[in-house]
């Protein structure tokens, strides 16, 4: 019955020890106040029930019942309804800038790079509740995924849609990769802007230079975060394609430009990570996270109503009730 609602003096319910007290005072007093009478046969006494005389123990009960009731309004119960409203400051908008050439492929992450990519940004972005996020790739080319939204489904199943493809231009322009996220975030009005570039080689593609990229970000207040993916030494990588259309596999020497990855990251006061396991990977984005957080504020609304009443008036209408009969029905037996 008690556990919708909270008190506000429960100290009050000490005062319950009182009751089984004076039960037992009662029943002591009881067995003691009755008279006996010794006769050696009741043969000429005329015998009769009286219902009043058994009912007398009940005004006792209603007595403790009411001062129980009492006790409770004492405590103050109360029912608390608790409502919080969340405003959210301008937040930060991210563009995830995404390799997806050939060598993304490459086994040295499970089951390879771009599928463990795959399923860390998802967590990535299914945590960032409060931000924009869009979606570039590029390979020796780059185009917009997904525009910077608030919707996460879109760009959570652009994400999972991502696969290397010949249609692309080969090779690796990371110039470009970064020129289109600065692009998708230069008009931004967001407290922040953030470009996540991930990459497994070396700027060999496209028509734009990577250190000019990270000058235009540094000019739209852009940060960018560089992650270098692969292990070190040699990583089984597709190597051919065969008439079927499946990738040969082998060894292949992992070069990443870091360098470069650091000096972009160095530009834009951002930070160049290295993953070169899965774990790595994830530790990465799970960092980033930290680095990057949206100033939410929470607003909290607690009401109270107050439920004392009902016991305080179930209390006065039982003594009431109690005095009445002590005066009507049960006046011979006090």
């Amino acid at each position: 019955m008690f556990s919708k609602y909270t008190f506000e003096s429960p100290a009050f319910f000490w005062l319950l020890l009182c009751i089984p007290a004076a039960i037992a005072w009662y029943v002591w007093r009881k067995n003691n106040q009755q008279a006996s009478l010794k006769v050696g046969t009741i043969a000429g006494f005329k015998t009769s029930s009286d219902i009043l005389s058994k009912l007398k123990p009940l005004l006792f009960a209603m007595q403790m019942l009411a001062l129980a009731s009492l006790i409770v309004a004492l405590a103050r119960p109360q029912n608390v309804d608790v409502s919080t409203q969340t405003k959210t400051t301008k937040g930060i908008d991210i563009a995830m800038a995404i390799d997806i050439s050939g060598s993304m492929l490459a086994k040295d992450l499970k089951p390879n790079r771009l599928e463990a990519l795959k399923k860390v940004a998802a967590d990535f972005i299914k945590g960032r509740k409060s931000d924009r996020i869009g979606l570039v790739v590029y390979a020796g080319e780059s185009f917009t995924k997904t525009p910077v939204t608030s919707d996460k489904t879109i760009v959570l199943s652009a994400l999972n849609s991502l696969k290397f493809t010949q249609q692309l231009e080969g090779g690796t322009a990371i110039g470009m990769g970064l020129a289109t996220a600065v692009n998708r975030l230069k008009e931004s009005k967001a407290k922040s802007k953030v470009i996540i570039l991930l990459t497994d080689g070396t700027n060999n593609a496209g028509f734009i230079d990577p250190s000019i990229a990270a000058e235009l970000a540094l000019e739209y207040g852009i940060k960018v975060y560089t992650i270098g993916v692969g292990t070190n030494g040699t990583a089984l990588s597709p190597v051919a394609i065969r008439s079927d259309g499946s990738f040969q596999y082998g060894n292949v020497q992992v070069e990443i430009d870091e360098k470069l990855l650091k000096q972009i990251a160095k530009t834009t006061s951002g930070r160049y990570f290295r993953a070169t396991n899965n774990k790595s990977l994830k530790q990465i984005y799970a960092e980033i996270d930290k680095l990057e957080k949206t100033d939410v504020e929470e607003i909290k609304f607690t009401k109270y109503e107050e439920k004392y009443r009902f016991f305080a008036l179930f209390a006065f209408g039982l003594t009431a009730l109690v005095f009445l009969l002590k005066q009507t029905l049960f006046k011979s037996f006090i």
